[in-house]
This record gives structure tokens, sequence and C-alpha cells, in this order.
């Protein structure tokens, strides 16, 4: 079965796709032609997406999906008017609320992701430039100021979840390769031994560490799986010795790995 899905919003759509996005991971039979059209700020942008809707039912003889964050009432008529499956996200939750700490929303567009707080928008890109400067061990100067510092074998995924803890949760998260050598001797390397309550380690499958590594060096020592295995086996024994917490990033998502990490360290999940 195919379905067409819509997210409409009058600023990034950030938000309609994530919530639309979480909703249709649940219906595994069913594939899914998506297209997110943001900043319908205005009766013509409207009434594109009502065209755009019309022309998908018309193709796949069925209504499509649409999962709007509208707030103007006016554009919202219009594009409710649509033969479609209408999620308005905004209406459902808004009104309950409104009830419940009896006052009225300011239905001000783009809150949500628009630059409201421009201190907040300073702590992101700080946290982001922090793990820039610090990843894959580049300089480690400034570890009395990160919140975590990554530990993991090359490849097992610290780099993209610095990022992600920076640019979501302003995060200031820095990593650290543990190499062949750092193995060899079993002991946290020189740089990370007055860190060691700040650090979170990573593992994966040796086979999905090969694959990664394949993709960057193929057919080297570096890439071997009897070099994956030795390094995931040796690494994790080091994790043990040294008890630092560690999770298996194998099959997981950056955003799963993220929620996990803030969960075992303990920081605050700060949202921009």
């Amino acid at each position: 079965m195919k379905r067409t899905v819509f997210y409409v919003s009058d600023g990034t759509a950030i938000t309609s796709e994530t919530f639309g996005h979480t909703l249709l991971t649940q219906f595994d039979g069913v594939v899914f032609e998506q297209e997110t059209i943001p900043f319908v700020t205005d009766k013509e942008a409207a009434q594109r997406v009502v065209e755009a809707v019309r022309q998908a039912a018309e193709r796949d003889g069925q209504r499509p999906i649409v999962f709007s964050t509208l707030l103007d009432p006016e554009i919202q008529a219009m594009v409710a008017a649509c033969d479609a499956l209408i999620l308005d996200m905004f209406s459902v939750f808004i009104q309950p609320l409104e009830i419940e700490l009896q006052t009225k929303s300011n239905h001000t567009m783009g809150r949500s992701h628009g630059l409201t707080d421009r201190g907040a928008h300073k702590v992101r890109i700080d946290a982001v430039n922090f793990a820039l400067r610090h990843d894959d061990g580049a300089s480690t100067e400034h570890y009395d100021d990160a919140d975590v510092i990554l530990v993991g074998v090359s490849r097992c995924g610290k780099t993209p979840t610095c990022l992600y803890l920076a640019l979501q949760f302003g995060i200031r998260a820095a990593n650290y390769p543990l190499t062949p050598e750092d193995l060899e001797v079993m002991r946290l390397p020189v740089p990370l031994r007055r860190y060691q309550d700040r650090l979170f380690a990573l593992s994966i499958d040796p086979e999905r560490l090969q694959q990664l590594r394949s993709e960057r060096r193929p057919d080297s020592p570096y890439s071997s799986l009897s070099t994956c295995r030795n390094e995931v086996r040796d690494a994790e024994a080091l994790y043990r010795i040294e008890k630092l917490n560690f999770l298996d990033t194998t099959g997981v998502s950056i955003e799963e790995i993220a929620s996990r990490l803030l969960q075992t360290v303990g920081l605050d999940r700060r949202m921009f």
C-alpha cells in the first residue's frame, strides 16, 4: 500500500515532520511518499498546498494525509477544505492547553524553531563550536569545560553524537578516539585520566564497524574484520576495567544514543 503524506507549516515544518514521522513509523506495511511544504504564510501559498494535495489524490486514487501546524485561521480553513485526512496538531492541543492554563495562546508563527531567544541560540552555537574544536581528540585543551567526553574506537558514532548533543541540547561534548596503541596498554589515554567522571564510552558490533570502516578505507588493515573484532573486544575490556558507562550503538539512532547518554550521565535536556 502507498500513501502520499504532506507536512505543512507556516514555519520550518520541523515540528510537523517530527511528529508525523514518529506516527508513521508504526505502520510497517505502508509505503509513504512524503513532501514537506514550509512557510505557508499567505493565501497564495495555501492555494499551492491545496493544488498539490488535489494532484496527489488524483494520482493515487485515494486521499493524502496532511500533518499541519498552521496557525492563521484563514489559511487553516483553506487547507482543511482539501480532500485529505487533515491532522492539525495545533488545533488538537492548543485548545485543551488554553482551558487548562486559563489563558489564550498568542498564535505566533515560528516560535518553536525561530530565533526568539538569542541567549539560547548562542549556547547552541558555542556548543557546536566546542564539539568541532574537540572532535576526534584534535584538542584536549578545554576539557575542563566539557559536559561529557565520548570515547570509543574509530567510526563507532562519536562525532555525530557530539554534534547532535550540541545542536539539539546545547551540550558541550568532546570526543576522543581509542587507538590500537591505547588499547595495548589497557589504560585510559593520559589526556582522559583527569576527566574519568565525564567519560561516556561507545561500542559497536564488529561486523557493523567493518562495514563503516570499509566505506572510508576499503581492503585495508584498518577495516579488516579481525582488526574490528580485536579493537571492540579490547575497548570493552578497558571500559570494564575503568568502570565506564558504555552503550552499544549498533542499530541505534543518533537521537537514541544521545537520549540514553543524557539519562545515564544525568545531564539536563535543555530544549531550544
